[in-house]
C-alpha cells in the first residue's frame, strides 16, 4: 500500500491537456504496452482528444474524474447520467501504476459518486468484445454482460484507426444498491 490515499477531484478545464496525455498513454503507443489495458494490437490513431475531454467536463450531468496521489494524476474516468443509470467510460490508469490498485479504487469511488450525485442505482459501460481481459475485471467488480451490443463507430478516427474489421461494443452493467440516506 502506498502511504498516500487517493484524492478525488473533478476535472476543469485546465486540466485537459493532463487528461487526454494520461488516456493516450494508457490505450496508445509505446507507453500502453507498459500496462495490461493498452488497444494498441486493436487500434491505431487517438484514444481521445481536448474537444472530446472539454465536452465531457462541461456537459450537464457529466464529469470527468481525476484520482491524483502527492498532486500528480494517476487515473481518471468519465461518469455521466444517461437513461436512469450512470455511463463510465474514459477509464485509464497511468501504466506505471497498473496491477497497484488504483483502478479498483477509481471504479469504487465513481459507483459511489454516481449513487450520491445523481441517485442512480446502476452503472453501464461499453468495452470492446476482443477485450476479454478486461471485461473479466470488470466482471470481479461486479459488472455482467447484457447481452447487448454496440457497433464500433468505423470511420470516424476521433475513436481510433481500426486495425480488424470485426470490432464491436458489448455493454456491462452493474447495479449499485440503495442510495444512501
Amino acid at each position: 500500500m502506498h502511504a498516500n490515499p487517493l484524492a478525488f477531484r473533478a476535472a476543469t478545464a485546465a486540466d485537459i491537456p493532463a487528461v487526454v496525455a494520461l488516456v493516450e498513454s494508457a490505450y496508445r503507443g509505446e507507453s500502453g504496452l507498459r500496462g495490461w489495458t493498452t488497444e494498441s494490437n486493436l487500434l491505431d490513431g487517438q484514444r481521445t482528444d481536448a474537444q472530446d475531454v472539454g465536452e465531457a467536463i462541461t456537459r450537464p450531468d457529466s464529469l470527468v474524474l481525476l484520482a491524483e496521489r502527492d498532486g500528480a494524476l494517476v487515473a481518471c474516468c468519465h461518469l455521466e447520467k444517461q437513461d436512469g443509470a450512470a455511463y463510465f467510460g474514459m477509464f485509464a490508469v497511468d501504466p506505471s501504476r497498473q496491477t497497484g490498485g488504483v483502478g479498483k479504487q477509481v471504479i469504487a469511488h465513481a459507483e459511489q459518486l454516481a449513487r450520491t450525485r445523481w441517485g442512480v442505482g446502476r452503472m453501464r459501460m461499453t468495452v470492446i468484445v476482443q477485450r476479454e481481459e478486461l471485461i473479466a475485471f470488470y466482471e470481479r467488480r461486479g459488472y455482467a454482460r447484457t447481452g447487448q451490443f454496440k457497433p464500433f463507430p468505423y470511420g470516424d478516427a476521433r475513436f481510433g484507426i481500426p486495425r480488424r474489421d470485426d470490432l464491436r461494443f458489448e455493454v456491462l452493467e452493474k447495479p449499485l444498491g440503495e442510495v444512501a440516506a
